[in-house]
């Protein structure tokens, strides 16, 4: 029998699957999100419906159809072990890829048969009231791959856990996923300098309604260090351990938090215990250079020459983590500002240039992300590259992006002290003068902005742009 081409692509559209949710390819690094999940389905047995729906659609995006299917395969098995008693809704959107796998590999019967079992059971469910209850599951389903994209997918993936919650508020997986959307919002919206939702009081739900859920407690200690209550978030940090002494993710967490609490040695303990179980994790890299760096820094701080010896050994060993955790995952930001800083540090200026350069060329980049390159490349060109007017262009550069940010702040008050010190040696010119101008101006010090764009115009009479700065301010007040 011959399917109609068209009624079938409008059949696929309407199903409820990771084809149709937007995720795009070039949002992600396939080959970390694959390793990322890979991990998860050997730690978190629980969640393995999830997992395999999603590495099925990413083994589709590296063009591996057929290990696709087969990860479907053994989402389904997962549903039947679950609960084989009675449906488990997130195999909807299982079946939803199935449908969509066979299409692309012009399979189409087996495409329109598991159209049809998921409209089945959709009609089978609509006969009766139960008819809204497949819907908190798929919408968290979505919440969770959006999760597993990245940055730019979290807004959606926040009002897919509201949705799935609004129907079952105290679900405890539904109260995990939004607790964890609302932790990384929460971080970047601090970074970016905006009003948050906190996320304390949804983490400690989540806890509640997870109480064997190690990896949401890490969360929760990091969160309770964040606002000051350290105390009480390493109680939870020692129980997580103790529940799940062997599993990554909580000693990924557990080493940040010693790592913050100043206790490196400890962090590196536990990272190098959990390096051993996952020796790929992007992640544990990274957090093992961040010790080392503190290592670095404690070095320097503590004499006036450290040993030369120890401080090379302590680079080489960042140096070496931050490359193993940009190996693993091509799209990792804050590790290439990390090793072009190290380069810089170990006086590899060659390497700490061309890093910077691969880092800002990043697709997936966010104003906040690149007005933190141009406070790190700008202190690179003052201190190591000894050029003020390379570091001033590239502070500045930081600034003209409009969103306020932790990176944008760095950007002014940088530029800030470098102008006062060049004033302070006699070396000004009416662009110092100036810049200082819309510095004081963007901080809302408009006397100041209007003293210093005076003095500029005394330097350079007849500047249209500060002269007509001048203007607006002397409006404005």
């Amino acid at each position: 029998s011959t399917i109609s081409m068209n009624s079938l692509k409008s059949s696929l559209l309407k199903l409820e699957c990771h084809f149709t949710w937007t995720l795009l390819k070039q949002d992600v690094d396939l080959g970390h999100l694959e390793e990322t999940v890979d991990d998860q389905i050997e730690f978190f047995t629980e969640s393995n419906i999830t997992s395999y729906n999603l590495l099925s659609y990413v083994c589709h995006l590296k063009g591996s159809n057929e290990e696709a299917l087969s990860n479907l395969r053994k989402a389904e098995a997962a549903a039947q072990n679950n609960h084989p008693d009675e449906i488990d809704w997130r195999i909807l959107v299982t079946w939803g890829n199935y449908a969509w796998i066979y299409y692309h590999m012009n399979r189409y019967e087996e495409a329109q048969t598991y159209i049809n079992k998921v409209e089945n059971s959709c009609k089978k469910l609509s006969n009766t009231a139960q008819w809204k209850i497949q819907l908190p599951e798929i919408y968290a389903e979505q919440g969770w791959a959006l999760l597993k994209f990245g940055r730019k997918y979290y807004e959606r993936a926040k009002d897919c856990f509201e949705t799935a919650l609004k129907n079952e508020p105290n679900n405890p997986r539904f109260n995990a996923g939004y607790a964890i959307v609302m932790y990384r919002l929460e971080d970047f919206s601090l970074r970016q300098c905006e009003e948050i939702i906190p996320s304390l009081e949804l983490l400690k739900r989540a806890v509640e309604l997870n109480p064997k859920s190690t990896f949401i407690m890490a969360l929760l200690a990091l969160k309770l260090q964040d606002v000051k209550q350290v105390d009480e978030g390493e109680r939870y940090i020692e129980e997580a351990m103790q529940i799940t002494p062997d599993l990554p993710y909580v000693q990924r967490y557990a080493a940040k938090f010693y790592r913050r609490k100043g206790e490196v040695d400890k962090a590196l303990k536990i990272l190098k215990k959990a390096l051993a179980v996952t020796p790929k994790s992007a992640f544990l890299h990274h957090q093992l250079a961040l010790c080392y760096k503190g290592k670095l820094y404690q070095l320097k701080d503590s004499t006036r020459y450290p040993p030369q010896k120890q401080v090379e050994e302590v680079i080489q060993l960042a140096i070496f983590h931050l490359k193993t955790a940009i190996a693993q995952k091509a799209k990792f930001f804050y590790a290439y500002m990390e090793l072009a800083n190290m380069y810089a540090q170990g006086k590899r200026y060659q390497e700490a240039e061309e890093t910077f350069q691969k880092g800002f060329q990043i697709n997936i980049l966010f104003d906040d992300d690149k007005q933190e390159y141009y406070y790190h490349y700008g202190n690179f060109q003052r201190f190591h590259m000894k050029s003020e007017s390379e570091a001033i262009r590239y502070y500045l550069e930081g600034l003209k992006i409009e969103k306020e940010s932790y990176g944008r702040k760095a950007c002014r008050n940088a530029l800030k002290k470098l102008l006062e010190k060049r004033i302070q040696r006699g070396l000004e010119d009416a662009t110092d003068f100036g810049t200082l101008g819309l510095i004081h101006n963007q901080s809302g010090e408009k006397h100041k902005a209007i003293e210093c764009y005076e003095k500029a115009i005394a330097l350079c009479p007849n500047n249209e742009e500060y002269l007509s700065a001048l203007c607006e301010l002397r409006l404005s007040i």
